[in-house]
């Protein structure tokens, strides 16, 4: 199995020897067992803190797995508004719930949740449910985002040690 240890931060010096897709849930994480889109086993153990990023690359330790990393499509919503103030409020309103959110200019997505559609319709404004990659914002005080709050870490999937 190919272990990933770290970012790559000069891609053109390597050559792309795989991609691996996943969704914002798996990016956060940085201990995780994944397939490769060729169908080859990786585990990530990487430093911990940091949202992986469509199009960033990783490596393993000697360099000559070079992989890159593509934001899978899922479920969110999508809010698309030309008017800034009522975009704002939208965005206040859903950080208010701690609700991971990706801005772009005349954009606000996050994770589809009807709940959250229903209370951004009530404030005047269109919410599609489709499917895109989402890359929320990772937030002022931490490098990943969390989408809930709660008193104890998540688990993750141990690896068994490379031989």
């Amino acid at each position: 199995m190919i272990v990933l240890t770290r970012r790559i931060s000069d891609p053109g010096a390597h050559a792309e020897t795989g991609t691996v897709t996943l969704d914002v849930d798996s990016r956060i994480k940085s201990r995780l067992r994944v397939t490769l889109d060729d169908g080859r086993e990786a585990g990530l153990m990487l430093e911990r803190g940091h949202l992986l990023r469509g199009g960033e690359w990783l490596a393993d330790a000697a360099g000559t797995q070079c992989i890159r990393v593509l934001a899978a499509p899922e479920a969110v919503s999508t809010v698309r508004c030309s008017d800034p103030h009522l975009l704002a409020r939208a965005a206040y309103h859903l950080g208010n719930r701690h609700v991971p959110l990706q801005i772009e200019p005349g954009l606000l997505r996050f994770q589809h949740d009807h709940v959250l559609d229903d209370m951004l319709r009530g404030l005047g404004l269109t919410v599609e449910a489709e499917q895109a990659p989402f890359e929320p914002e990772a937030g002022a005080y931490q490098s990943a985002p969390h989408g809930h709050s709660h008193g104890h870490d998540h688990p993750f999937v141990r690896l068994p040690a490379h031989s």
